[in-house]
Parts: C-alpha cells; structure tokens; sequence
C-alpha cells in the first residue's frame, strides 16, 4: 500500500505535534517558566515547522484550518505540567521527545512537498526544515543556543536523511507504513546515539580544531 500526505491519517502529523510540544513544555519547567509561557513554547515547536512548510509552498498553514492542530499542545502543556515534578531529574526527556517529533515531521514535511508538485530535492529541503523549524523558534524564544547550532551535537543530518530517503522510496513507489515506520525508527536512533554519544559534524573551516571554553576567532 503506497502512502502519501494526501491520504496518510492526520493522527501521524497530530503525533509529531504533540512529541514536539512536550519537548516545548520540558524546556519551559526546566527554564521555571510560567503554565502560558509552557503553552507558547508548547505551540512554537509543535507548529512552527509545519506552518513555515506551508507559507513557503503557499497554502494556508493546517493549524489554521484544522482546529485538531491545537489539542496537541494544550494537552503537553497540561501532561507536563501534572507530571513533570516526578520525572524532572529525567533531562533526557526533552531530547527523546525532540527526536521522535523530528522523526515524524521530516517525513510528513517531505510528502506534503511532494504532493503539492515540488521536485525531490526541494521537498527534502522543506522536509529538513518542516523538521528543524520548530526546534529553532523554541530554543530562540526561550534564549538557548539552538541545537541546530550547536557544534557539539548533530541535530539536522538525522532530519537530512529521513527526508532524502523519504524522497527516494516516494519515487520508487515503495513508500507505505512499514518503510514510514524503519525511517522513522532510524532517523530517531540516529538522534538520539548523537546526542548520547557526542557525535559532531565537521567544523565550517577544514583545519579549525574545537578547543575547551574557546568562544570566538
């Protein structure tokens, strides 16, 4: 069974909301942030990728046409907010939430691409960045270094190859629920052996070495 944006459940997409928005709220308890700032917080992860997905490919963003889009993060508020003080000592939460919202929206990102007639390689990039933007507007509004940018960590490779193989199988014509599940099985793997085990990417320049406390040129 083939398996596009167009006819895939809109529960998938709701599901990498609410991962996302969790990881929103986790940000905002551990900040000491008030239950309003959670809510934002909450709702800029979780739709922020989405809604920039959709401004650039020029349709109205499905927050805004499906009133589905706001329960995700009303509810990781709420769930965040009863139970965060029995799993506070956990700080891996918020990186295990972050990475299965990555892995669902890379793809969901890609196909909604697809289906509105972009070629391969500009729906990957807008899958990439369906993936990453929420991330980003979180962290920027809750005055952290966006893991995005963070040169101890991988953060959009993971995003990178969930989207490109997306884009292949969806090409082959061998994209269903099974393939859909090993990516995003994979892609969240991947973020997480990142984050645990300190992988890095390259520096901007060949030569450049990282030093401890080096801030700066």
């Amino acid at each position: 069974m083939t398996f596009a944006f167009d006819n895939s459940p809109v529960w998938l997409d709701l599901l990498g909301v609410f991962f996302f928005a969790v990881s929103g709220s986790l940000l905002a308890a551990r900040k000491q942030i008030d239950i309003v700032g959670s809510l934002l917080l909450a709702s800029l992860v979780g739709l922020g990728g989405g809604v920039i997905r959709d401004i650039i490919i020029a349709v109205v963003p499905a927050a805004f046409t499906n009133p589905a889009y706001l329960f995700p993060p009303v509810f990781a508020t709420a769930l965040v907010y009863f139970l965060f003080s029995s799993v506070q000592r956990y700080t891996s939460l918020l990186v295990l939430f972050d990475a299965a919202g990555l892995a669902l929206f890379c793809m969901t990102g890609t196909l909604k691409a697809l289906a509105t007639g972009l070629n391969p390689v500009a729906s990957v990039l807008l899958g990439v960045t369906t993936a990453v933007g929420g991330g980003l507007l979180r962290d920027i509004t809750a005055n952290e270094v966006p893991e995005l940018f963070n040169p101890k960590d991988i953060y959009a490779l993971p995003a990178f190859l969930g989207s490109s193989l997306t884009a292949v199988l969806w090409v082959l014509g061998v994209f269903n629920v099974l393939t859909a599940a090993a990516i995003a099985a994979l892609v969240f793997t991947f973020r997480v052996l990142a984050w645990r085990r300190s992988w890095q990417a390259p520096l901007a320049v060949r030569g450049w070495h990282r030093r401890a406390g080096d801030t700066g040129l």
